[in-house]
Formats: structure tokens, C-alpha cells, sequence
């Protein structure tokens, strides 16, 4: 099998940390051709820096640790490498019997299982390999009926898929391959003595990945328990945010930070730009608290948060992609896995406790080469969150004032007092800046396209240029496997 790119053949043990050749396409791999398929039809040719580095070893069976910024499209690379791996124990057969589970994948959150679940579907598509997801939240009757019928692929959370091992539903006595995806989101979650559990039922002869956003001590710890000699992959500087997004902080109080949200997706509608964003919060009733005063505002917002069921984060979730909803509210539970196509903004309504949260936070816009916005908020209480989040990423982030706009007449006056600044300043400040050279609002948007790409890039024109990070792709939610078609 002509599955490894002589340009990054690294012996195991390595680093791969150089950009690979911008020849390397898909075909380069050796990719089986119903694989291959799949993936010319999702419209994808060229790998990622992530996907050409590391697919090459995981074909090649050698275990690895992968670094890479989220959006970069990690989930591909150890997605396919799987599905071509296994693809020798595929089967047309209908007993279970014939599909054990070979491949086992486990992600923190269920956003995220969701996320990978589908791309194992879209890549496997062709194939008679079957893909499940489970995970916790939901009723266990419909997983179980899936697990039974028999997956190769199963992506799960820890906690469920003890339920369903407890239950005698699950068997990993055959699985070939383990990927620990988001490692260090499952550390910091407290899933270690899960992992543990789980790791001791998989045979010791099989192959390990483990994907993180960062490689902290912890993590490293964690690869030396599980992984042998593994391959290190790291495709970008760690501890810091895409190149795709740009960022810029406003010092704000607490009080005024709701308004302040509301004056930054005024002027976004002014300028042309999409009003669509993920905002976040430390808290669920925070979260819940800003989303019905936004919609009090006359923006239309939804909540996503842990204590909302499943069903609700789905319905939410959806509404939000089809735009029924503009601005998703959303605490932590949303920072990792949350896919949606071409997220133009996220706002940070308060600084994440843990410095590297607020990485994966604005990891939501700016993803697959597209440009992003990302803004904070920051109360002077929060100066030393700030403080920390900069000494992680080794830069100081661009403190901007806020857009000095009128708020739409169709919303509901604010509270704040504007008495100080007179009818006739307001009126020029927006008569005065139609275009873009006297705007008061900070910061320009990306530039738009002369013309549109297509049909389908035209509610993404090559962005404007903003100061601000944008997130990007979609989730579906899913309560079990998937069907062949």
C-alpha cells in the first residue's frame, strides 16, 4: 500500500513541524479509491498542514500525538487514516457478529462526538463500515439497538460508553485503534479515571492517537502512559489562536458589557457584515440571564448551556444554523466541537477562568482558512484573566474603544445614560460615516469580493476585515448511528 508521503516521512519517535509541500494532494496517500470518493465529494483535494503531516503515520500504524489549532481540520486526519486501516474488515453481512467494534474514538463533550460522527459517515459513506456516536443526555434505548446491530467505528464520551460496557452493550476486545481527541479538554473535564477504565479493556497490541489543541505537561504525561514512541505532529504555535482570526479587546464594565454586545452587532449591520456570533459566558444562569436580555434588545438569540437537554442544545443549535437565530449564548460546553460553516464572530462576554479555554472559545470562527472576528469584553475585575490569557499566547491583544453608534429605534432604550453626548455629535457620527473612512466604529471589516466566488461561497465573501475572531463550522446532532443509505 503506497500510503506515505516520501516528502514527510518522518521515523518514529520524530517531530513533523514543517509545513508540508503545497503539491501534496489526497490521491498522495494511497487512500482507497471508495475513500477517495467521499472525499472529492466533499469538495476537498488538498490537505490541511494537519492532515498531510500526520496521516502519513497513522497509515503507517505508528502511534501519535497531534497539536493543532482547532478549525485546522484534525478530525480528517485521524478520520480517514481509520477508515482506510479497517476497511480490510468491512462486510456486507447484517449479523453483528461481523462488525465488531476496531476503531474507538473519545471526545470530551457530546458537541464534539456529534462532529466526528459525521465525518466518519461522510468518509466511510461508500464503504459497507458501519459508525456510531454516543453519548450521555439522551435515552440509551436507541444507542443500544445500534450497538447491538454491530459498529467498527464508535465515537463516544467516556461517561455513556461505560453505561453501555456496564450493560454489556459495548465490547472493546477488538479494537485496533484509540483516539484520544481534545486529550487535554478530557483531563480538565476529570475523565481521567474513565480513561483509565476504558484504556484497560482495549487490548495492549493496538495503535493510540492523541489530538489536542495544547501539549501541556499533563497531556505529555498522559502520552507517555498510553502511547509508545509515538510521532509528534505539530502544525502551528502552540497556545495560540489561528492567523484566520482577528482579535481585539474592549474594556468594558460589567454593567454595560449587554449593551456594549448590542453596539458591536449595530455596527456590524451597518458595515455590511454578518450579525451571526457565539457569545460566551462563565456561567449557566449568565448564559441564560444575557440570552433573554439580548432578545429583550430585539436581537435573537438562543442558549446553550449544560443544564439544557439534548433535545433543547439540537433545537437551538439548528435554529442557529438555519439563522432563526443570530446570536448563540453558549458557556464552555460549546467552546469545543461546535461546528458551524463559516462563523464570522465570536464575543467573549467574560474571560474563561482557564487561560487556554479562551483559545479553544474564538477556535470557533477563523476555521478552514476562512476569516474570523473574535472580541472581548473585559471588565477591569478581569484584568488579570487578560493577564494570563496574553502570557499563554506571547502577545499583547489590540485594546480598541467601543463603536460609538445609535442603537436601532426598534429596540428597547437602554439604561445606561446617554444624556451626555448631544443629539447633533450622534446625528454626525452616523450621517458624517456612511462609508468606511470615517466610521467610528474601530475597526474595518475584510474587504469583500468584487464579485462572488458561487453560489455556495456567497454568503461568505472573502470576509471583510474586522478586528475582531470569527468561528466556523456546523454540528448536527445525532442520537445514535448512521444509516446507510
Amino acid at each position: 500500500m503506497t500510503n506515505i508521503v516520501p516528502e514527510i516521512n518522518i521515523p518514529e519517535g520524530a517531530s513533523a513541524t514543517a509545513a508540508p509541500q503545497a503539491s501534496i494532494t489526497f490521491a498522495d496517500f494511497g487512500l482507497d479509491p471508495l475513500i477517495q470518493k467521499a472525499v472529492s465529494e466533499q469538495g476537498y483535494t488538498t490537505p490541511t498542514p494537519i492532515q498531510a503531516q500526520a496521516i502519513p503515520h497513522v497509515l503507517a500504524g505508528s502511534d501519535l500525538m497531534g497539536a493543532a489549532q482547532t478549525g485546522t481540520g484534525k478530525t480528517a486526519a485521524f478520520v480517514l487514516p481509520i477508515i482506510q486501516k479497517i476497511l480490510r474488515h468491512a462486510s456486507s453481512s447484517a449479523s453483528p457478529a461481523r462488525h465488531p467494534i476496531r476503531a474507538l474514538v473519545l471526545t470530551p463533550t457530546r458537541e464534539l462526538a456529534v462532529q466526528v460522527s459525521e465525518n466518519a459517515a461522510n468518509y466511510s459513506r461508500h464503504t459497507d463500515l458501519r459508525a456510531a456516536v454516543v453519548y450521555g443526555g439522551v435515552d440509551m434505548k436507541e444507542q443500544v439497538a445500534i450497538l447491538r446491530n454491530g459498529v467498527e467505528i464508535l465515537i463516544a464520551t467516556p461517561g455513556r460508553l461505560l453505561d453501555h460496557i456496564g450493560s454489556k452493550v459495548a465490547n472493546l476486545s477488538q479494537v485496533e485503534i484509540l483516539v484520544l481527541d481534545e486529550a487535554d479538554r478530557m483531563l480538565d473535564m476529570g475523565f481521567l479515571p474513565d480513561l483509565q477504565r476504558i484504556i484497560n479493556l482495549i487490548p495492549a497490541q493496538r495503535q493510540t492517537l492523541l489530538f489536542s489543541a495544547t501539549f501541556s505537561p499533563e497531556i505529555k504525561k498522559l502520552a507517555q502512559s498510553y502511547l509508545r514512541t509515538p510521532v509528534t505532529v505539530e502544525v502551528a504555535r502552540q497556545n495560540a489562536a489561528a492567523d484566520t482570526v482577528k482579535q481585539v479587546v474592549h474594556m468594558v464594565s460589567s454593567a454595560d458589557k449587554q449593551q456594549a454586545i448590542v453596539k458591536v452587532l449595530e455596527a456590524r449591520t451597518r458595515q455590511g457584515l454578518s450579525r451571526q456570533c457565539i457569545i460566551f459566558t462563565n456561567s449557566r444562569l449568565g448564559c441564560a440571564r444575557l440570552s433573554r436580555a439580548l432578545e429583550r434588545d430585539g436581537i435573537k438569540a438562543g442558549a446553550i448551556h449544560g443544564d439544557k437537554s439534548q433535545g433543547e442544545r439540537t433545537l437551538t443549535l439548528d435554529a442557529f444554523k438555519s439563522g432563526a437565530i443570530e446570536a448563540l449564548v453558549a458557556t464552555d460546553v460549546a467552546a469545543r466541537g461546535l461546528d458551524i460553516p463559516d462563523m464570522p464572530l465570536v464575543i467573549n462576554h467574560e474571560l474563561p477562568y482557564n487561560a487556554e479555554d479562551f483559545i479553544h472559545r474564538i477556535g470557533r470562527t477563523g476555521r478552514a482558512g476562512n476569516k474570523g472576528d473574535a472580541i472581548a469584553l473585559v471588565d477591569a475585575s478581569e484584568k488579570r484573566l487578560l493577564d494570563d490569557i496574553e502570557r499563554l499566547m506571547k502577545r499583547k491583544l489590540d485594546v480598541q474603544p467601543l463603536p460609538d453608534i445609535e442603537v436601532s429605534s426598534n429596540r428597547a432604550p437602554s439604561n445606561r445614560a446617554t444624556s451626555n453626548r448631544t443629539p447633533s455629535s450622534r446625528t454626525s457620527s452616523v450621517k458624517d460615516s456612511p462609508g468606511k473612512a470615517s466610521d467610528p466604529f474601530f475597526y474595518m471589516p475584510y474587504e469583500p469580493s468584487v464579485a462572488p466566488q458561487s453560489a455556495t461561497n456567497s454568503s461568505n465573501p472573502e470576509e471583510k476585515k474586522v478586528g475582531i475572531v470569527s468561528a466556523k463550522p456546523a454540528i448536527g446532532a445525532l442520537l445514535g448511528g448512521f444509516k446507510k443509505k
